[in-house]
């Protein structure tokens, strides 16, 4: 089939250039004519057409260009986003400048050099499908919300219904997926969408805790039962009780706790630390990692009964690079969240903001494009986001000869740098705002060449 090309209104009075314009046109374009005002509106209305090429000679008046501007604000109240080209003689810039303040895109003058004119309606038509698309986004952020996790992507929408089924039984549940795709959120859903609903949700991060303290910290401890313990403490299970646990990181547990946690799966008991008695506890279990278990069990460093006690359900989040559809909607979201924290509205994106945000691989995933978004809102001049004010190029021209591979590079090292900055070198609660473990971020500083605080 043959692709549909997109329709340009030309709206001239002088029949032998609306004829020259068709045949120059027609090639790109589904051309459709008026003659004038009353003839432009009705077409416009019929075939609402995304550009039109304007003449603001019209009749009654051919020499003044009253009846050209009074056809453009007409047309624009019809559809604002529609980009309008007015073509003026020569000398008259006032009036062009004037056609631009009433909202016309850009402007052309006679004569008319056809070349520039291509490359012009290509820019007009790749905008306002740009802002068309953003447009529809905004309007359907609603109707794409599911616990308060965005997303009209196919996979989102897998993952929507896993959590509906998981959440009606109390079947521990594992979720997979690259640091920053929201593995705390989907919990979250899971727990608000139970009978454990009115409950707790206690969540930890495992990599946040050093070894020494977990067992403390997981299964809680008795009065004296080492240097310190001056009162029983309950653990991070107990105080769950009723409701849900979520261990995020879960590849960071050490084999020693590995074995306490697979028994508490299976008989729901636990034992504190310096504890005799093992005590019963109704606690919903939900686990998350960014790490490949599958090769952690190779490497024995997660046990296989474990993982297969843990991962009745499995729940794989998809990386915001494998979300094109969604980038948009997240962003907007964010826009909206963020402004309105900061008592602001009206904030928008430029097209080229946006044409930015979907070049964009996202190496953080949404935690990225969250922070991202939250610093344009701070450092924006204006009410009209750009590409600076995201730090990301405003074009797939700067990134020739550049590598997938060394675009995450670059952007992980920002991150990273930023982290550390702003917690004043502290690794481990640099580590903590990146979502990933103290050994993970060193890693990643070495690979990167990033020097190790003093």
């Amino acid at each position: 089939m043959t692709p549909t090309k997109p329709k340009l209104l030309i709206v001239d009075d002088d029949e032998e250039i609306r004829t020259q314009m068709r045949w120059a046109l027609t090639r790109d374009y589904d051309i459709v004519l008026a003659e004038d005002r009353v003839s432009a509106l009705k077409i416009f209305q019929a075939e609402r057409p995304m550009v039109v090429l304007l003449d603001l000679g019209l009749p009654p008046s051919p020499g003044t260009p009253e009846e050209g501007l009074k056809t453009l604000a007409e047309l624009l109240e019809v559809e604002r986003l529609t980009k309008v080209v007015v073509i003026t003689g020569q000398g008259e810039k006032q009036v062009a400048l004037q056609a631009i303040g009433a909202g016309a895109y850009h402007f052309q003058c006679k004569p008319v050099e056809m070349d520039e004119l291509k490359i012009l309606l290509a820019r007009c038509f790749y905008i306002a499908e740009l802002e068309r698309e953003y447009h529809a986004l905004q309007q359907g952020l609603g109707t794409t919300a599911f616990e308060s996790i965005i997303g009209a992507n196919a996979r989102m929408q897998n993952v929507f219904s896993a959590i509906k089924k998981v959440a009606q039984s109390n079947a521990p549940v594992l979720i997979l997926g690259e640091s920053g795709t929201g593995k705390e959120m989907v919990a979250r859903a899971i727990h608000n969408r139970s009978a454990r609903k009115d409950g707790p949700f206690v969540a930890i991060n495992c990599s946040a805790i050093p070894e020494a303290l977990m067992e403390s910290e997981l299964f809680g401890h008795e009065k004296g039962s080492f240097t310190g313990a001056h009162a029983l403490r309950k653990g991070r299970f107990e105080s769950a009780e009723g409701g849900t646990l979520f261990l995020d990181e879960l590849g960071e547990i050490p084999l020693l706790l590995q074995v306490k946690l697979l028994r508490f799966l299976q008989e729901s008991r636990i034992e504190r630390v310096g504890g005799r008695q093992e005590i019963a506890v109704d606690t919903r279990v939900i686990a998350a990692t960014h790490v490949d278990l599958t090769q952690a069990m190779t490497a024995g460093t997660f046990r296989e009964d474990l993982f297969y006690r843990l991962a009745v359900v499995q729940i794989n989040l998809p990386p915001l690079r494998e979300r094109e559809d969604d980038v948009i909607l997240l962003a907007q979201s964010c826009l909206k969240k963020f402004a309105a924290e900061s008592g602001s509205s009206g904030f928008t994106f430029t097209p080229k903001a946006i044409d930015a945000l979907k070049r964009h691989t996202w190496p953080g995933n949404v935690r990225e494009l969250q922070n991202r978004v939250r610093r344009a809102t701070i450092m924006s001049s204006g009410k009209r986001i750009t590409p600076e004010d995201l730090e990301l190029s405003s074009g797939a021209a700067t990134q020739n000869g550049v590598t997938l591979k060394e675009a995450r590079e670059t952007v992980e090292r920002e991150m990273i740098q930023q982290a550390l900055r702003k917690h004043g070198g502290k690794i481990s609660a640099a580590a903590i705002e990146l979502d990933v473990s103290r050994p993970t971020f060193y890693e990643l500083m070495d690979k990167l060449g990033i020097k190790r605080p003093e």
